[in-house]
């Protein structure tokens, strides 16, 4: 069996064509402007002329939505599709069953699937990324929570508030990639647009008191999160994942800051990096249709 599979993310689409055993047939990806839905579904449904022989659609989205139905009450980074159904529109278009889910539960479930979690009951998945993302895996199964919100680790609070507004202390707004680019830009001079992740970790890498500064404030704050959910939810261990876990010493800096913590659960990267969307995606499907 082949599927098509889609990862949604804030600033691009990942795309694939995937069997039921998991082997990636074909991959592609296309930046996706203005975080715009209606480009993202032009983009899936020429995807699917490019590639026919496909008997189902598996689709990894971000943001609150009814993995039973496909319903999306909030579309995260992608706010075109606030109370959008996702899967019966797309059944619609192209007469084949679909089935969606969150994101992050869908990296997690790739890394049940076909990484290191596959033996353990009760772990978590942490995406760094445009935002925090994170799903929960407790006594052998999803939680999905009462809204479909739950692995939400983006809103754990990172810093005491002050009178300010709330949400400036939560994780989603002191240890993101975006965050840590527009604080850069900030100390620089640039625009946000004009810089990188790549650029800042180069620069930190190459000794840059500026990026030192900004990269260690950025990885403390995951280890807080990362302290947080190992007292909340006592994992055998928790995954980190997103594009920045593809740098090689990542886990490394980051087990180093954690290390003030004396914290006992093991942490690791996820092991499908990009690809766990997709994969976790399949998964999903192949759970909801087989």
């Amino acid at each position: 069996m082949k599927i098509a599979a889609f990862d949604i993310g804030g600033t691009s689409l990942k795309m694939g064509v995937v069997s039921s055993q998991g082997d990636i047939l074909h991959k592609d990806k296309k930046e996706i402007p203005h975080r715009s839905g209606e480009a993202i579904l032009a983009a899936i449904l020429g995807w699917l002329k490019q590639h026919p022989g496909c008997e189902g659609i598996a689709i990894s989205v971000p943001g609150y939505i009814n993995p039973h139905s496909g319903f999306i009450t909030m579309g995260g980074a992608i706010r075109d599709f606030d109370h959008f159904d996702i899967t019966g529109w797309l059944e619609n278009k192209t007469g084949l069953p679909v089935s969606a889910e969150n994101d992050a539960n869908c990296a997690l479930l790739a890394e049940r699937w076909l990484g290191s979690a596959g033996q353990m009951d009760n772990v978590l998945m942490m995406t760094i990324g445009t935002g925090i993302g994170g799903a929960i895996f407790c006594n052998g199964a999803l939680v999905s929570g009462h809204r479909f919100r739950a692995g939400e680790f983006g809103y754990i609070l990172s810093e005491r508030p002050g009178s300010d507004r709330l949400m400036k202390s939560t994780m989603n707004e002191t240890c993101t990639l975006t965050v840590l680019r527009r604080r850069y830009a900030g100390h620089v001079g640039k625009n946000p647009e004009e810089v990188t992740g790549e650029e800042i970790f180069g620069l930190y890498d190459q000794g840059d008191i500026t990026c030192q500064r900004l990269v260690n404030q950025f990885m403390q704050d995951i280890c807080s999160g990362i302290h947080n959910l190992a007292h909340i939810f006592d994992p055998e261990c928790i995954f980190l994942g997103g594009g920045i876990t593809e740098r090689p010493q990542f886990l490394e800096e980051i087990k180093q800051h954690l290390a003030w913590y004396r914290l006992s659960v093991d942490v690791r990267s996820a092991r499908h990096g990009n690809s766990a969307g997709l994969l976790g995606a399949v998964r999903h499907y192949l759970d909801r249709h087989t």
